[in-house]
């Protein structure tokens, strides 16, 4: 490499906030959430148009099947776990959900125009969505260091945010040509790419010792081919037996209330101004291209830096403190555009800071809660609050009165700032914890 290429190279680590043989871990990690998003987030409009098909007032139905689903699909997780090595997990895991895709690609190539297929389709969408990628996350707080995780976590999930604006254009352009069937096809074929790429960013780890680690035993890379052991339980066990687990399962809990108090909001005004479900569609398209443009920027430029210098408090404290003046802006103006602003910034922030900064959570506990317990909590309790506030932001409806909803969203906004702050102090006290046990005498 002659001088010129070295200062390029030298100069592009720096603006990317890299050391030195990370590059090919980030690239592979960019890789995963790419095609995983791509995969998931051109099928995600067509999920939404199914749902208010079955009509806005049933939708809690649909989240409640969504919980019960989870909570089934939850100790074939914790067994598949348990019995392979943590580095095969992903195969196991993202080869099922292929199988999956490319059956109801065939499903629907024969029968399109099935409501039950539309519902069934829409539940494991969701479902698949919060496993696939609470699996992917699991992979980099495993294979990175605390300090690593840091500074990359959130340009990795720029790939992410890349594939979520690439797969509704994708969607958009091909569906008039391929039909639903082909988009599911496709996105089998998707998924099985990211799958590769997370076996990639093993193989990278197995190479590459890192400083905070501690290379043996659970970190080792033998450690690393063994199953994780324990039952198909640990994960729920876990999280009841830990507070501090127990801590990010109630962030987790507070995230998806808000998100549904929001999405319940975004069922009423769409169904109400726009009628025809192509319309729809490209609205729920249009807001995605705008979220996943806005979170790129954010995710490369600055999630890194803030969290170095002011911590991952910030990230976890940041959005929840806007909704909850967001939702009393909406209770005032319970307009369309006003909606868009609030939803557009919740989903900004939640991919370029709250995201990142809640998978930091994780970087300070061993293997098996890195798997089991985190996917408890972004499975079954994420959809365990969707069921609940589906229920609730139902009751509120009757009383005719949407202003109300948007007040108790502001509230339940506030104590998830609160419960963010106090995991931030928590993860530092534990991160000192390790680094003094970490550090020779």
């Amino acid at each position: 490499m002659n001088d010129r290429d070295k200062t390029r190279a030298n100069f592009l680590s720096r603006l990317l906030n890299l050391e030195a043989n990370e590059a090919q871990a980030v690239f592979s990690g960019l890789l995963l959430f790419f095609l995983l998003f791509v995969s998931y987030s051109m099928l995600r409009p067509v999920r939404e148009t199914m749902g208010i098909a079955g009509g806005v007032r049933n939708l809690q139905w649909l989240f409640t099947g969504t919980f019960l689903t989870t909570l089934a699909a939850l100790p074939l997780f914790g067994w598949v776990a348990s019995k392979v090595s943590r580095r095969t997990i992903v195969t196991w895991t993202y080869g099922f959900f292929t199988l999956n895709l490319f059956g109801f690609s065939a499903a629907l190539s024969m029968d399109p125009t099935n409501v039950w297929l539309g519902r069934i389709f829409y539940i494991w969408l969701s479902v698949f969505n919060l496993l696939a990628i609470s699996l992917a996350w699991s992979v980099l707080a495993d294979v990175f260091s605390r300090d690593q995780a840091k500074r990359l976590f959130a340009m990795i999930a720029a790939g992410a945010s890349v594939g979520g604006l690439v797969g509704p254009l994708l969607g958009t352009k091909l569906v008039s040509h391929i039909g639903h069937a082909g988009l599911l096809f496709l996105s089998a074929i998707l998924l099985a790419g990211s799958m590769l790429s997370a076996t990639s960013l093993h193989r990278w780890r197995d190479r590459t010792p890192l400083a905070d680690a501690g290379e043996s035993g659970e970190n080792s890379a033998e450690g690393r081919q063994r199953p994780l052991g324990g039952n198909p339980f640990a994960g729920a066990t876990a999280v009841f037996r830990s507070p501090y687990l127990l801590g990010i399962a109630i962030f987790v809990l507070l995230l998806s209330s808000v998100s549904t108090f929001l999405y319940f909001e975004q069922a009423r005004l769409v169904a109400e101004i726009f009628p025809n479900r192509t319309q729809q569609t490209e609205v729920f398209g249009r807001i995605d291209a705008i979220v996943q443009a806005l979170a790129i920027m954010t995710q490369i430029f600055l999630t890194g830096r803030i969290t170095k210098k002011l911590g991952i408090g910030v990230l976890l404290i940041m959005v929840p403190l806007i909704m909850a003046a967001g939702f009393v802006w909406l209770a005032m103006a319970p307009v369309f555009s006003v909606f868009v602003v609030v939803m557009v910034v919740r989903r900004t922030g939640e991919y370029a800071l709250v995201r990142p900064g809640r998978e930091m959570l994780y970087t300070v506990i061993p293997p098996e809660g890195k798997y089991k317990a985190k996917n408890f909590s972004d499975t079954v309790v994420y959809r365990g609050g969707d069921a609940v506030s589906g229920w609730v932001r139902s009751g509120l409806n009757l009383l005719g009165d949407p202003s109300l909803a948007m007040l108790i969203g502001s509230a339940l906004a506030l104590v998830w700032a609160a419960v963010g702050f106090g995991l931030a102090r928590k993860q530092t006290q534990l991160e000192n914890q390790i680094a003094s046990r970490e550090r020779p005498p």
